[in-house]
């Protein structure tokens, strides 16, 4: 009997069927039901290895192991990516990519989107104050699009703000969708690329001005490893790649607030933001809340980890929401409680919600530290800046559909711009 043989193994010939029914917890129903960290099942027609827990992350994330090329299917290519994305490459092409994404998330970068995002939220209270309900949602894809675009010195008339917006809310939304769902998002990928394409040729024509320094000059004029210019194409393709991370990030404004409203005890102690409050609330919202189920790999080369063979090509999958909720790593984790973060060590492969590893040489997303600012920005304006009323809805999300959030995009009525506030 071969160590594989050993291995938990999932019945019938393809469990793709399974993995759409049961969503994030298609990976932790098996790791739970088999008492094990790694399972072998089939999807879309191949053999997948899926494994979670800290310790498979450190695996994960190793690149003499894996690689993300061929990793992505290419309807996620079509959608949320594009095609050959920084997300697809490895080695040192990948690292020069990556290089590119880091010069644009520095903590100078991050202070001065989280302000320009502050802004907007600010200049739409008036017209929140006149109308009978605001979609928290709704606003703040259109918010976060206004907002990085400005940053990113990519032109955006208001005429446009609420296409475009729909439109990287679309591809987000294709994640893990079939039928149309998926046609709409490839649609909305098209689109964009067209758009970004024409503002990238009249900026390297001199038609349009560039501010050095800005997402939009260092794309337009980034040099790969060979000392050639990106095609036009993959320029476009990576500058949605800074876009639109950014507007995904109303998925997570969304369920802090739904946080908030569910957790009022957390209220108070955010104002006071005694020990650091924000960060530990922002920090509980990315781990509790579905994001990124899963991000997958393939194995570089064989070797044997967890008395499984991992064969040369084999696609893995690492469950992120079941590490997030690994029992192991978290003491009670289907409770809310910021407070666990006092303690936490900060970890490269323990929380991962926006995947593991050293940023600087993994795949980890370099623009976490963005979503962070952008997020305590956000909730410090809906505690600080304004009032309002939570009316009764259906505040419910389901962990099957892929990405998920709240079925009513968390309602509030009865808005009011606060005459006293509190910065943070």
């Amino acid at each position: 009997m071969s160590v594989n043989e050993l291995i938990a193994h999932d019945k019938g010939l393809d469990n793709t069927l399974d993995l759409l029914k049961e969503g994030y917890l298609f990976i932790k129903n098996r790791t739970d039901q088999y008492q094990s960290d790694l399972f072998e099942t089939h999807l879309l027609g191949q053999k997948v290895i899926c494994m979670t827990g800290e310790e498979a992350a450190k695996v994960f994330y190793d690149p003499e192991r894996f690689q993300r090329n061929g990793a992505a299917p290419k309807r996620v290519q079509k959608t949320l990516f594009g095609k050959n994305g920084i997300q697809t490459m490895d080695g040192e092409a990948h690292i020069h990519r990556k290089n590119l994404f880091k010069s644009l998330t520095t903590p100078l970068h991050q202070k001065k989107l989280a302000e320009l995002v502050l802004e907007r939220w600010q200049a739409s209270v008036d017209k929140w104050e006149g109308t009978k309900k605001v979609v928290l949602f709704d606003e703040a894809k259109e918010i976060l699009c206004r907002a990085v675009c400005q940053w990113a010195g990519v032109p955006l008339p208001e005429s446009e703000v609420k296409d475009r917006a729909e439109d990287f809310g679309a591809m987000i939304d294709a994640f893990g969708a079939v039928g149309p769902r998926h046609w709409k998002g490839r649609r909305a990928r098209n689109r964009a690329e067209d758009w970004i394409k024409g503002i990238i040729e009249n900026v390297r024509d001199g038609k349009i001005k560039a501010e050095e320094g800005s997402a939009l000059y260092a794309m337009a004029f980034h040099r790969e490893l060979d000392g050639s210019q990106m095609n036009t194409q993959m320029a476009a393709v990576e500058l949605i790649n800074i876009l639109r991370p950014i507007v995904a990030i109303s998925t997570y404004i969304t369920f802090a607030a739904l946080a908030l409203h569910e957790h009022p005890e957390c209220k108070e102690k955010l104002i006071s933001d005694d020990n650091n409050y924000f960060e530990m609330f922002v920090q509980e919202v990315r781990r509790f809340y579905p994001f990124t189920p899963f991000l997958g790999a393939r194995v570089r080369k064989n070797f044997i980890w967890n008395e499984y063979e991992f064969n040369d090509g084999i696609l893995v999958l690492l469950d992120i929401y079941g590490t997030n909720h690994d029992p192991c790593i978290w003491k009670n984790p289907n409770e809310f409680h910021p407070e666990r973060f006092k303690e936490w060590k900060g970890s490269l492969f323990d929380f991962i919600p926006q995947g593991g590893g050293d940023p600087a040489k993994t795949h980890r997303c370099p623009g976490e530290g963005i979503t962070i600012e952008i997020m305590k920005t956000s909730l410090n304006f809906l505690i600080n800046r304004i009032e309002f009323e939570v009316p009764e809805q259906d505040s419910s999300y389901s962990l099957v559909r892929i990405p998920t959030f709240p079925e009513s995009g968390f309602v509030m009525t009865n808005i009011k711009r606060k005459i006293q506030t509190i910065d943070k």
